[in-house]
């Protein structure tokens, strides 16, 4: 696995170890696991999240305050997903998966919420966790969604139902996001923590995907599920406008997966077809195959500088609403690309399951669909204009 171009932004001393150690236990542990993680299909690798936690990757980037590894800055998160998603994309989404949970409390918690739903995530025993607003009438327009929340004695009551829930059953803590007024649209949508065996609250079958199969998503469903009001994130009709406010970190860090995948197809092609020989040389040496792999190099490049710049933006206090979109859509486009001109680089064994990319290029299909879709990408980006 290659080196960061950390000439142009040199790290800590803790930033290197956190990248040593990422890259190892992607070479080491999550690698050589992967295409057993993709045949099982809808099983949950609790192994490699035990693993994982006992290293502290799953609590990296949560505050030390509250016993994680105190890494709250973007840049150093995007450094770590990336190369755990060199290893593999979807168990390296699942492995920092507390950190999508933890940004809204961060967001929109008080600090007694925060140090009752943030440090149970910071040992080594971590239960996983979920963040759930996805419907199945509300993908991208997530304002429109018409799961409610409606006041009783002490909190409210959630009906309604959640789709294409990641961790969904497995999680131990989720933060739900419903309609505290369902008359109006985004000032209507509030944010509630629950735990899993809230009486009202169940799970329906494992979803079947193309890819990233690590990840378990589920449907949610609510029957009068009860929330105490305590545990409403911030204000009524502050949720939506917190979500927001987070996609903007989920996208560098997803841009950052994305980079990974890309990095990883790139260097597996690379590395084949110098060993690869036809019509007498290797086909490293032929253009056609030479000019894929040097836009694969450019376009990974460019995914990855795009990514650091949204999140140096993120860490210095700007707005990078757009910048985030751009690095997400490049980022996502260019691992779709470069799975895709592995495989063809591999020829019929890039079609094959004894090799990885094809499982890449399935996974990396995904990047191009959540946190927002490249459609919404460009709609985020055109309203900058």
């Amino acid at each position: 696995m290659s080196d960061l171009p950390t000439e142009l932004v040199p790290l800590s001393a803790e930033q290197h170890d956190i990248v040593e150690l990422t890259r190892a236990f992607a070479r080491e542990e999550i690698r050589p696991r992967a295409r057993a993680v993709d045949e099982a299909d809808v099983e949950t690798p609790w192994d490699l999240w035990r693993k994982a936690a006992k290293v502290g990757i799953t609590g990296f980037m949560l505050p030390e305050e509250f016993g994680g590894g105190g890494f709250t800055d973007v840049f150093t998160q995007v450094l770590v997903q990336e190369e755990l998603c060199v290893g593999d994309l979807g168990i390296g989404n699942l492995l920092c998966s507390n950190g999508f949970f933890a940004d809204p409390v961060l967001e929109l918690g008080g600090e007694e919420q925060k140090r009752e739903w943030l440090t149970p995530l910071t040992g080594p025993d971590t239960p996983m966790t979920s963040l759930a607003t996805t419907e199945p009438g509300a993908g991208s327009d997530a304002a429109s969604i018409v799961t409610t929340a409606h006041r009783t004695a002490g909190g409210y009551r959630l009906n309604g139902q959640k789709s294409w829930i990641s961790n969904a059953g497995e999680a131990e803590q989720y933060v739900v996001f419903a309609k505290t007024d369902p008359t109006r649209r985004a000032g209507g949508v509030s944010a509630f923590l629950l735990r899993k065996g809230t009486e009202g609250v169940s799970f329906g079958e494992p979803m079947r995907k193309m890819g990233q199969r690590a990840i378990v998503c589920r449907e949610i469903f609510f029957d009068n599920a009860y929330v105490p009001e305590e545990n409403r994130l911030g204000a009524e009709g502050e949720g939506f406008h917190g979500l927001m406010r987070t996609f903007d970190i989920s996208r560098a860090v997803l841009g950052a997966a994305a980079t990974g995948v890309a990095r990883a197809a790139y260097e597996y092609a690379r590395d084949y077809a110098r060993e690869r020989r036809q019509f007498g040389k290797p086909i490293v040496e032929h253009q056609a195959v030479a000019f894929r792999l040097a836009d694969m190099r450019t376009r990974v490049e460019q995914a990855r500088l795009m990514t650091w710049r949204a999140a140096k933006r993120l860490d210095a206090g700007l707005n990078a609403t757009a910048e985030a979109a751009m690095a997400k859509l490049t980022a996502s486009e260019t691992a779709a690309y470069c799975t895709w001109a592995a495989v063809q680089t591999l020829g019929g064994w890039g079609y094959s399951r004894e090799f990885p990319v094809e499982q890449w290029m399935r996974d990396a299909k995904l990047e191009e669909i959540e946190e927002g879709t490249s459609d919404i990408m460009r709609l985020v980006i055109s309203r900058s204009l």
